[in-house]
């Protein structure tokens, strides 16, 4: 007969003890950083009177592609992928923006030619992003030099 009594007043005591302890179970981390990269590329129309781009970014003063190739060349319709561009990545704080500016080159002297539009990735938006969590970042560049261009530009951040 005291057996019961113990049993509902453990039950009762696990009842009230169990909302207390999911109570102080920490939140998921915020990310205080980002790491930004180029997630993808697609040609709506060119800006070349030849159909074909030949494409960089700079991201950080530095531009990509840099080591296997002095551009990628893109024609109308093409999609082109964060490798094609030799994976541009950085690095923000919460506090901090970073750019991407897609560039069209011109040969012989690959330099960083005219630019075609940017895209910012801002440190707000890291702030509001779990550590792991994603979120996507596009926008539509368009323009009309040399000849009407359009390219949807996607960045993904991750929560550092």
């Amino acid at each position: 007969m005291h057996s019961r009594k113990v049993i509902a007043a453990l039950a009762l005591a696990g009842g009230m003890v169990a909302p207390v302890a999911l109570a102080t179970t920490p939140a998921a981390a915020m990310a205080g950083s980002c790491r930004v990269t180029l997630y993808d590329i697609d040609a709506g129309n060119v800006a070349d009177r030849d159909g074909r781009d030949e494409l960089r970014f700079l991201v950080d003063g530095n531009l990509f592609p840099r080591i296997n190739a002095n551009y990628y060349g893109m024609n109308a319709g093409d999609d082109g992928d964060p490798g094609d561009f030799e994976n541009p990545t950085s690095i923000i704080l919460s506090t901090q923006n970073v750019a991407f500016q897609l560039r069209e080159a011109d040969g012989p002297i690959w330099g960083q030619g005219d630019l075609l539009g940017t895209v910012t990735a801002t440190g707000g938006t890291c702030a509001g992003l779990a550590t792991g969590g994603t979120t996507t970042v596009t926008r539509t560049l368009t323009g009309t030099e040399q000849t009407a261009y359009s390219y949807v530009v996607s960045l993904k951040l991750t929560g550092l």
